[in-house]
């Protein structure tokens, strides 16, 4: 029996001392994705984008200073208790190196403090609220995704014009109220005048009563009338058209970006201009020109919008970890993180020091119809909107 008990001893001791070493020899992400919900759509975009930023930034070996790159998927349900608990599990008990995501900014408000409290890096790629890098952030914390003030300071560069008039509609919850506040904030830096806001629940059928005073917030300005929509989730603002707000010589925008998956619904909104964080026909460049061409084999559609956030955050981990040899203790990665600039399918990008915000270009574009996209709609794309162009805040992270 006490031999036994000495063989089972050993045996532990040999398969922990296993795993350890097994371990080392590995960079652990863990991918915190909402797969479950709304924001599918998002979190699959996301998840594709890293693998192929993690290939193309290996040169398709998935290793870095020779570590091997394991990646390990948790399902948020986009419940933020679950995934304050599941990003727990990722540091402690699966020995994450990196955590990254979620799309949620819910999720991701409840993440950052865990981040803080385990002393570990977290890259959010897609949760899109400005103050996950900005008042409720932390020195831990990072973004590869654009932010609210990325979407409202580039929209400001577009519709920040004399005799502009503006109204805005997006929905009740973090983004939504973000956006729209970044957004009036940009504004109040033009000639632009943003004249009425406007929110609704997620899943809202029916806009009759948010349409009536916004219409009547600009049917009778001397100038150019617009509304303004940011949107993510379910629900389908476009039902203001079915209300003819061109009676009043209103015109619709999207200001949350061109997506493949919701061009198909913008035909009657074709030869309005807005601004977007990516569409695979803006950038020219060489991760730009190869994240088409495979993603094009692999899954017979061009990348979209969050696709290319993945990969960003593929390539900004590959290149930290270039510059560290391999370590992965966290105060060398944010040493590393902390004003990388790298290459990616958006040209060149940089984290800013104090906020660790990806600086990154925004797109202005025109929607048109264009028959080699599927559900017939398009992007012209005008011109690049420069990080410089976008004069935003930035909170110093503590």
């Amino acid at each position: 029996m006490r031999i036994f008990s000495r063989l089972l001893a050993l045996a532990w001791v040999t398969g922990t001392a296993t795993l350890a070493l097994a371990q080392n020899n590995e960079i652990r992400i863990a991918h915190l994705l909402d797969k479950t919900g709304p924001l599918e759509a998002f979190a699959t975009q996301t998840s594709v984008g890293l693998k192929m930023g993690l290939e193309y930034a290996t040169g398709g070996t998935m290793e870095v200073a020779g570590k091997k790159i394991v990646i390990i998927n948790k399902d948020t349900q986009m419940k933020a208790d679950l995934g304050r608990s599941l990003l727990q599990t990722a540091y402690v008990d699966d020995k994450a190196d990196f955590a990254v995501g979620p799309s949620s900014s819910a999720v991701a408000l409840a993440a950052i403090p865990v981040a803080r409290e385990n002393k570990k890096v977290l890259i959010i790629d897609a949760a899109a609220a400005e103050y996950l890098t900005g008042a409720r952030s932390n020195r831990y914390v990072f973004r590869t995704g654009r932010n609210s003030d990325h979407d409202g300071y580039s929209g400001a560069v577009v519709f920040g014009k004399p005799g502009y008039f503006i109204a805005t509609l997006a929905p009740d919850y973090a983004f939504g109220r973000e956006g729209v506040a970044s957004f009036k904030a940009a504004m109040k830096e033009t000639k632009g005048q943003l004249v009425h806001e406007e929110y609704a629940p997620l899943g809202t059928t029916d806009f009759s009563a948010q349409a009536l005073r916004m219409f009547n917030a600009l049917k009778d300005k001397p100038g150019r009338k617009i509304i303004w929509i940011i949107w993510a989730g379910p629900g389908n603002p476009m039902k203001l058209l079915d209300l003819d707000p061109g009676r009043h010589g209103i015109e619709i925008v999207s200001g949350g970006g061109a997506t493949l998956l919701t061009m198909a619904g913008l035909k009657p909104l074709v030869g309005a201009e807005s601004t977007t964080h990516y569409w695979f026909q803006c950038p020219k460049n060489a991760a730009n020109d190869w994240l088409i061409k495979e993603h094009q084999t692999r899954f017979g559609v061009p990348p979209d919008f969050f696709t290319a956030t993945g990969m960003i955050t593929g390539i900004a981990i590959v290149e930290a970890l270039k510059k560290t040899k391999g370590v992965t203790d966290t105060e060398t990665l944010i040493a590393a993180l902390e004003g990388l600039s790298f290459d990616g399918p958006k040209g060149r990008n940089y984290f800013n020091k104090d906020n660790h915000q990806l600086m990154q270009p925004m797109y202005h574009y025109r929607i048109k119809l264009d028959d080699k996209i599927a559900g017939g709609i398009g992007a012209e794309c005008v011109r690049e909107i420069k990080i410089d162009e976008m004069n935003f805040p930035i909170v110093k992270l503590k």
